[in-house]
């Protein structure tokens, strides 16, 4: 193939197949050297670098970085949803999308406006963002929460699975890491590590030398930190590509209710479909979400049956198609699906939040004044 035919494709705002094996190949390893991204799709480093430039700079894809697995227990995670009072969807939107705690954000039909995929340190730090920060919202009308008990699959393991076999194998990491940290805690992030997070989160391929000049650390302690973050899945690497253009444009959300002691089978199963980005169990009256690409949205009604024949005993009690994308793993999104900017996920602190909650706390501990009886008034 042509330079020029290679390169028209991004141009024109379609994915050719070497967009698709240059996303495959950075999805499955995010921080490879041009060298091997190029090997494995075919071409030469120079010819993948400025590929990923092109779609990075029309929004097509990108990559991101968040940290996942410090401090002694891992961070609540729970899906929000959000009504809003007639006229004000988008002002509401445009008021959050900017909270680190907020993962996504989802503008999608149903009975509900937005749905937010949010993580906190704690319990009580999603109850103070739900009662002290959203619902202080205008045009807030009501919130339900939820909390995401085990994740089965998340959209960082979603692929688009173009590689050839060779490839794949050329890229993935030694039998001896994958899987290591499943379960391990690190302790409390330090400063050094805030810093190596912020500078990830701009460039997550960053090299080792970059991040120690923008650190301010030794390129040695830099190379011990990112060891230690990877071999505890302490960090989640994710390249994603605009919706759109991915081949997959219709994102449905599902709500399940599977038996108890058929919950582990199911998810098992939907874990390892095609179609699942996300795949929890989680508190409330429905105890599966599931959230899916799907080719169109005539596939909605033969997905569902699909999973019916398979797992007659789970019933699905309701969906929601996702109407525009806001905001996907801290980054935001134009209607099509575009990366506009990223907003860094970090759910540590919240200083706005914590300060209303002590007003919050001082009032509840506060006794009411006396009211006047008969005698007391003039």
């Amino acid at each position: 193939m042509s330079m020029h035919l290679l390169e028209s494709a991004t141009a024109s705002g379609v994915l050719d197949e070497l967009d698709h094996q240059l996303i495959t190949a950075l999805q499955t390893s995010p921080r490879a050297r041009w060298e091997r991204i190029g090997a494995a799709v075919g071409v030469d480093a120079s010819t993948v670098a400025r590929r990923w430039r092109r779609l990075t700079e029309a929004g097509h894809a990108w990559m991101s970085c968040h940290p996942t697995g410090f401090g002694p227990t891992p961070p609540t995670v729970a899906v929000i949803e959000v009504d809003c009072a007639s006229g004000s969807l988008h002002r509401v939107a445009a008021s959050i999308v900017d909270d680190a705690h907020l993962v996504t954000i989802d503008h999608v039909t149903g009975s509900r406006d937005l749905i937010l995929t949010a993580a906190f340190p704690d319990q009580a730090a999603l109850a103070r963002y739900v009662g002290l920060r959203l619902e202080a919202l205008p045009g807030v009308a009501a919130t339900r929460s939820q909390i995401a008990s085990t994740l089965h699959s998340v959209g960082s393991r979603w692929r688009l699975d173009r590689l050839a076999p060779s490839g794949r194998e050329n890229l993935a990491p030694p039998p001896t890491h994958i899987g290591a940290g499943i379960g391990r805690r690190l302790a409390p992030a330090d400063e050094l590590d805030h810093r190596l997070f912020g500078l990830l989160a701009q460039d997550c391929r960053q090299s080792v030398a970059a991040l120690a000049q923008g650190s301010g650390a030794s390129a040695s302690t830099v190379r011990r930190r990112l060891d230690r973050f990877h071999r505890t899945d302490a960090l989640v690497y994710r390249c994603e590509v605009a919706r759109y253009l991915s081949g997959w444009p219709v994102a449905v959300t599902l709500w399940g209710i599977a038996p108890p002691d058929a919950t582990t089978r199911i998810t098992a199963h939907l874990a390892t479909q095609r179609e699942t980005r996300l795949c929890a169990s989680i508190s409330g009256p429905h105890n599966l979400l599931l959230t899916v690409w799907l080719r169109s949205a005539e596939d909605i009604p033969s997905f569902e049956t699909r999973l019916y024949s398979r797992f007659p005993e789970l019933t699905v009690a309701d969906r929601a198609v996702t109407l525009w994308p806001l905001k996907l793993a801290g980054q935001i999104l134009d209607p099509q699906g575009r990366r506009i900017r990223g907003v860094p996920v970090g759910f540590w602190h919240d200083p706005a939040t914590e300060r209303s909650e002590a007003d919050l706390v001082r009032r509840l501990a506060t006794p009411p004044r006396p009211r006047p009886g008969p005698t007391d008034r003039g």
